[in-house]
């Protein structure tokens, strides 16, 4: 075990000796040994040391024969007296503590003195920025109600021109709605041309030029309806987008006016004034969305798209006039084109039905030849019904016979021949009574489809000559077709 404070080499940790001398030889001068640094104040050093500043005196003494004869170790201090010295310290340490506390109370004074002399030009230096900076604050203030006040003068200008724009446009958006109902009655009769050709029956179903004419009027009708309802539909997007260009003046306006009002108050605030108060935190609170250059340029673009949107209607109506004129052109010509297509169709049709009257007789007659050669061929299969029956039953008795007897003889081969051929007779004639039969039906049906393309062509000329033609008289006027009413 070691104690603290000294080592193991100590005299007094090991075991005494006996020895048998009764007097001490003469001390050697002691070795001391100072390994304690100086402890300092908290902040200033710090040393991690165990050992007092005054360490225990070694002497080397003679402590039995079989040792150095001349010297004998006794211990300098006891060891129930050592842990006082672990709580001591060394008088160069109490010097230095004082030296310490007396440099930090100059340095503290000489730092205050400092401190005060800088506070007094801070508050002077202080107090004269804050009122710079608040006269520079209403300063500013002046001029932003000033630009405000300009900005509110060319937005009312624009306002008022944009309202007056959206007047003639809802003006012209009537009259193509109007114009658009006057088409419905041209389309109607167009309508009912093409519904009246769609009960035409079989082949007359066809697409023909009064078909094409009438497909070409309803288009352009519809396309002239179109149009006229697109344009209005055009000028009702306009006027929307006019109305959101006035609201957005409006709005602009009714900002501006808001914030002339707060700027105002904000300009004549003072620091005796009663309503101000602290608002702690808010100059941390960054709520702007603009500045300066974005202010104007807002209120700028909103004048901008006000003087578009007012080119856009001027043009638009502009758009509408011409529509006007070109329309009622074209659904005046084609109209015409369309009745001179019926006059042709109507005579074709009547020569095609002449001639298939003419076919209707020959066919006729050719029926009848038909039904004779059906009749003959029938007769000859039935003659030939009774040689087949001889040569087959004569078959069947011959395959009776006994034994050796069932013999591929001359009479064998030949009733074997003779059921082939007559066989092949028959099958022969059937074969050209189904093709006469055939054809005789192909003769009735070609007589039914004839009889039935006469009754279409009937249907068609009364569809296409009665029907179509009476309706086909009139037609609505220019001014009526312009929007007039």
């Amino acid at each position: 075990m070691e104690f603290l404070g000294t080592t193991q080499t100590a005299s007094y940790c090991s075991p005494k000796k006996s020895c048998g001398l009764t007097s001490l030889p003469a001390v050697q001068a002691p070795v001391i040994q100072e390994c304690y640094q100086p402890y300092y104040l908290p902040g200033y050093r710090y040393l991690n040391s165990w050992r007092p500043s005054l360490f225990y005196k070694i002497s080397n003494v003679q402590t039995c024969p079989d040792e150095t004869p001349s010297t004998l170790r006794l211990p300098t201090v006891l060891p129930a007296l050592r842990s006082a010295l672990f709580s001591r310290y060394s008088p160069h340490d109490w010097d230095q503590s004082n030296q310490l506390q007396v440099r930090g109370a100059e340095a503290s004074r000489l730092w205050a003195s400092r401190l005060t002399d800088d506070s007094m030009r801070l508050l002077q230096d202080k107090d004269q920025l804050t009122h710079q900076m608040q006269e520079g604050t209403s300063r500013n203030l002046g001029q932003r109600l000033s630009d405000i006040g300009f900005w509110k003068s060319e937005l009312s200008y624009e306002l008022d021109r944009l309202l007056t724009e959206n007047q003639s446009l809802e003006m012209v958006k009537r009259r193509l709605e109007c114009a658009a109902d006057e088409v419905n009655s041209p389309l109607q009769v167009a309508l009912e041309c093409l519904y009246h050709r769609e009960k035409r029956i079989g082949i007359d179903l066809v697409h023909d030029n009064v078909e094409k004419n009438l497909i070409r009027e309803v288009d352009l009708l519809k396309c002239c309806q179109e149009q006229m309802r697109k344009l209005a539909q055009r000028i009702d997007m306009q006027m929307r987008d006019n109305r959101d260009a006035q609201h957005a003046l409006e709005r602009d306006l009714e900002d501006k006016s808001s914030a002339q009002f707060i700027d105002e108050k904000c300009f004549n605030l003072r620091n005796t004034s009663d309503c101000i108060s602290f608002f702690h935190g808010v100059e941390k609170v960054d709520g702007t969305i603009s500045v300066p250059e974005t202010w104007a340029k807002f209120s700028n673009d909103n004048i901008k798209h006000s003087q578009n949107m007012r080119a856009n209607s001027i043009r638009l109506r502009e758009e509408a006039e011409h529509l006007f004129e070109t329309l009622s052109d074209q659904m005046w010509r084609q109209f015409t084109d369309t009745n001179l297509a019926f006059n042709a169709r109507i005579s074709e049709v009547t020569d095609v039905k002449n001639k298939l009257q003419v076919q209707l007789a020959k066919t006729l007659q050719e029926i009848f030849q038909a039904e004779n050669t059906i009749m003959l061929l029938e007769r000859s299969i039935m003659a030939k019904e009774g040689p087949l029956k001889v040569a087959q039953t004569r078959l069947e008795c011959r395959t009776r016979r006994p034994n050796v007897e069932l013999c591929r003889d001359t009479p064998q081969f030949k009733l074997v021949n003779e059921v082939f051929t007559i066989d092949d007779t028959l099958q022969t004639l059937k074969l050209r009574l189904r093709e006469t039969q055939d054809t005789l039906q192909l003769l009735v049906m070609t007589k039914s489809r004839l009889e039935h393309e006469l009754a279409i062509k009937a249907n068609t000329l009364c569809i296409d000559k009665e029907k179509c033609m009476g309706m086909r008289k009139t037609f609505p006027c220019t001014p009526r077709l312009v929007g007039h009413t």
